[in-house]
């Protein structure tokens, strides 16, 4: 099935012919209020005037005025009109045969054949995909005439009836194959069930994303070199958790990126101290350790900032307590026999997790005297760190572990007091121990309790392990296997035996899916416990465990992991700007950025405030750094908090976030097109697009005429004159200039290369835009489309697999019931936990029934 949120076309003329007048034989009498609840005839088509309360979001006239809602949106009642399914199939071939026939095909669709009565049957897609366009008003294109009067709104709700009701006669809640744990899940569950720590991009390879998700089943099929990463990471980490007293001498790296700032104290970093790194690292073992630190050199071999005119000292600190300090020597080089490395002398340091940093002393503070203004990013160009009248200071490039050297046992650590919840004091007891703390465990890692074939299956690989290295050792074989099974890394949901056509989900999965889906993690015991009796599958429970959900702190996944995702959030990490046009651009303030969004959307969620503060919110989370590059007074110190926008401020909503301003951006120049193609694809659901081939990409047009560079928009006027250009850029444009007074790194600004800015445009609906405000205004004057793509994001999401045509009459009814609260996001989220498709399954043909005891068992186990 093809995805409901699907790719629009720029020429998708979908009714863009004249204006149709409808004659008096195809125009019938509004209905009166009080017939609003009757059947509409067969083959009629009836707008529902009353108790239907609309945002304004179609082509009407205004009517009476409803009551007013806390936004200050409008609402509007369109007065009735009735016609007839062959007028409305008169008014599509009329209106859409032109661009859309069999010979032309634009936008890859032909509705030369269109049926009111039978398109849900022979092209339900087709039917969701004109629904979708009409909703947004995005056709007619702009410069195309449009039918008279309402007859789009109508065609739109006849539409939008016919599938809900053939949803309804033969409904589908869609199905998927199974799932299996993406880096951010494994690491929770690791978390969850040892107590550890860990980086699963250190086995794991990067997670396939579709529908913008990494989460999604159809692209999370294993491949014999997935399952081999899956099999070294259960391997190392049930070392770790265990600890190992046998531990070989290995060295682990951590690489300070480029483009971090080393002016400042770093997080996790002793006081008094600046750059460097500070991470936690797992210890294997107790025993001594050597510590490395690589410093940065200038491309002759140099020291970077070998003409500093002081000397300066290293820290290295177990803890927050120094345990090395290491002189920096002015004169070394590349070419010497250790290169840019200092070592420390072997420090003796204990198993488990422990917090090491390599830091500078901090030598002074202030203002420097400097021939320039000190830049953000302190090692844009490694080249002056050998100048004279420019203050730099030493940057480390690599901080490396190596050890353990003469290794003396394991100390007690967090997840060997959560793995050894006994111990046995004879030999007769080990087995019986060793039992119970696998049973356990097993039950936390498969998310379900135990049977006796899987407690069987973990006692083998605990008997040969045991056989060859004692208790310790064979608990550990254990938990390779168990870390290395099907059960712990995939999710297989349970079908019956004689089940066809729909099942419900049971609840041992139902309690999975709304962890995950909350969380990001693996169900507690009592969303488990409620499982396994069947009460979760009772709609009031389920509830009031989404409730409990929501209120507890994991609850933040739904920012870091959903909101980040859908918002694009990642891409932040892939524009570097230009340092010699963007020098204070450094990653702290990328990670910042990111760090406002997230915690923007956690407020959302924690406060069940209306999603409608995605675009009109004028508060935002702001730390002091942060506030500065915005021009936010007031705000001092490190930490995140809530911040009122200043009243002559020019941000609103997510639209005014550097996390988005930045992403859409290219390194040397914003990008309308980048930032009118995100919001028309993440925000209203309706993405362009992809450009036809052989048109020339913008940087090929030239960047300055007549001796003057020209401004991004002289520049995409250019391009522009190309006409398979102008179809879809007269859609992305307008969108984009609304929000280039925001440079590359969300600053306000209002010349460009020196040439005053111009943002004006047309909106696709002719709205004038030219600023960030006007945009809010010109979106939300049909919110509904902006309310139904955050719901096809969250649904998506939740599900674990693309949002289908079939999944659309949900959608719309999860939209109209959050819209009677003003669009509070906890009606959303309760709305996706109610639906059909989070709690039923439809049956593929070739399915195999099978039973959580049913998928084999890990063959041998990998332990090194």
């Amino acid at each position: 099935m093809k995805s409901l949120v699907v790719a629009g076309s720029g020429c998708l003329a979908l009714l863009a012919v004249a204006s149709l007048d409808r004659s008096a034989d195809q125009r019938e009498r509004p209905v009166a209020p009080e017939a609003v609840a009757a059947p509409a005839a067969a083959g009629t088509a009836r707008v529902v005037p009353a108790a239907y309360d609309r945002f304004v979001d179609a082509v009407t006239a205004p009517a009476a005025s409803a009551t007013p809602r806390r936004t200050g949106h409008p609402v509007l009642r369109p007065g009735a009109t009735v016609m007839t399914s062959a007028a409305l199939d008169a008014v599509v071939k009329k209106s859409c045969a032109g661009c859309h026939s069999e010979t032309r095909k634009q936008g890859n669709l032909s509705l030369a054949n269109f049926d009111l009565a039978t398109i849900g049957q022979t092209a339900p897609d087709v039917a969701e995909k004109m629904i979708n366009k009409l909703r947004t008003g995005m056709m007619p294109p702009p410069g195309r005439a449009k039918p008279a009067g309402d007859t789009l709104q109508v065609l739109m709700e006849t539409l939008e009836r016919n599938m809900d009701a053939r949803y309804a006669a033969n409904p589908n809640p869609g199905s998927r194959a199974f799932q299996r744990l993406n880096r951010a899940e494994y690491e929770r569950a690791v978390r969850d069930v040892l107590g550890l720590e860990i980086k699963a991009s250190s086995w794991l390879p990067l997670d396939t994303k579709s529908a913008n998700f990494d989460n999604i089943a159809d692209v999370q099929m294993p491949s014999a070199t997935l399952l081999d990463s899956y099999l070294d990471a259960a391997s190392e980490i049930s070392r770790l958790a265990v600890g190992d007293p046998k531990a070989a001498v290995s060295t682990s790296t951590y690489k300070i990126a480029r483009l971090a700032s080393q002016l400042d104290e770093v997080d996790g970093a002793p006081a008094g101290t600046r750059g460097g790194t500070a991470v936690t690292h797992n210890f294997p073992a107790d025993g001594e350790y050597i510590f490395t630190v690589t410093l940065h050199a200038i491309p002759t071999g140099q020291l970077f900032a070998s003409t500093a005119p002081f000397d300066e000292k290293i820290e290295i600190a177990v803890n927050g307590e120094r345990v090395a300090l290491l002189d920096i020597d002015r004169g070394m080089s590349q070419a010497d026999p250790q290169g840019m490395d200092i070592r420390t002398k072997p420090i003796p340091v204990r198993a488990g997790p422990q917090r090491i940093s390599a830091t500078f002393l901090r030598t002074f503070e202030g203002p420097v005297n400097d021939n320039i203004t000190p830049l953000g990013h302190s090692i844009a160009d490694t080249q002056i760190g050998a100048q004279s009248g420019i203050t730099v200071q030493a940057h480390v490039q690599n901080f490396a572990v190596t050890g353990p050297y003469n290794p003396t046992g394991v100390s007690d650590t967090p997840s060997r007091r959560r793995i050894f919840s006994c111990r046995p004091l004879s030999a007769a007891e080990a087995r019986p121990c060793a039992e119970k703390i696998l049973s356990r465990l097993g039950a936390q890692a498969y998310r379900r309790p135990m049977g006796a074939n899987d407690v069987k299956g973990l006692m083998a690989f605990y008997d040969e392990g045991a056989k060859e290295g004692g208790f310790e050792i064979g608990v550990r074989q254990a938990l390779e296997a168990m870390l290395s099974s099907p059960h712990f890394i995939f999710r297989i949901e349970e079908v019956p035996a004689a089940a066809k056509g729909q099942v419900a989900v049971a609840g041992l999965d139902l309690a999975s899916r709304l962890s995950f889906f909350i969380w990001g993690a693996p169900p507690d015991s009592q969303l488990v416990a409620l499982g396994r009796s069947g009460r979760l599958q009772d709609t009031t429970v389920l509830i009031a465990q989404t409730r409990r959900l929501l209120k507890d702190p994991r609850s933040k996944a739904l920012s870091t992991r959903f909101a980040a995702q859908w918002l694009r959030l990642q891409d932040v990490d892939l524009v570097h700007p230009d340092a010699n046009q963007y020098p204070d651009f450094r990653e702290q303030l990328a990670g910042e950025m990111v760090e406002e969004t997230e915690q923007f959307f956690n407020y959302i969620v924690r406060e069940n405030r209306s999603v409608l503060d995605i675009f009109t919110a004028d508060y935002t989370f702001l730390n002091e750094s942060l506030a500065k590059h915005y021009e936010i007074p007031g705000v001092v110190g490190t930490e995140f908090r809530k911040v009122s926008y200043p009243k002559d401020s020019h941000r609103s909503g997510i639209l005014g976030h550097g996390s988005v301003l930045t992403l859409t951006s290219v390194a040397n120049r914003t990008s309308p097109v980048l930032r009118g193609k995100w919001v028309m694809e993440v925000l209203m659901g309706s993405p362009p697009p992809p450009p036809p081939p052989n048109v020339p990409d913008l940087e090929k047009t030239g960047a300055a005429k007549e001796g003057r560079l020209l401004t991004t928009r002289e520049r995409m006027e250019m391009h522009r004159e190309n006409a398979s250009c102008n179809s879809c850029h007269q859609f992305i444009d307008p969108i984009g200039l609304a929000l280039d007074n925001f440079d590359v790194m969300g600053r306000w600004r209002i010349r460009e290369n020196g040439t005053p800015l111009d943002t004006r445009g047309d909106f696709y609906d002719g709205t004038k835009v030219s600023s960030p405000a006007e945009l809010q205004a010109a979106l939300l004057k049909r919110p509904v489309p902006l309310m139904r793509s955050f719901t096809q994001n969250l649904m998506a999401y939740a599900l674990g697999r693309r949002v289908e045509y079939a999944d659309a009459p949900a959608v719309r009814k999860i939209e109209s019931s959050a819209r009677a609260s003003n669009y509070k996001i906890n009606d959303f989220i309760l709305g996706v936990v109610k639906s059909d498709a989070f709690r039923k399954r439809s049956l593929l043909a070739d399915a195999t029934p099978a039973t959580h005891e049913t998928i084999p068992a890990p063959a041998a186990s990998r332990t090194r």
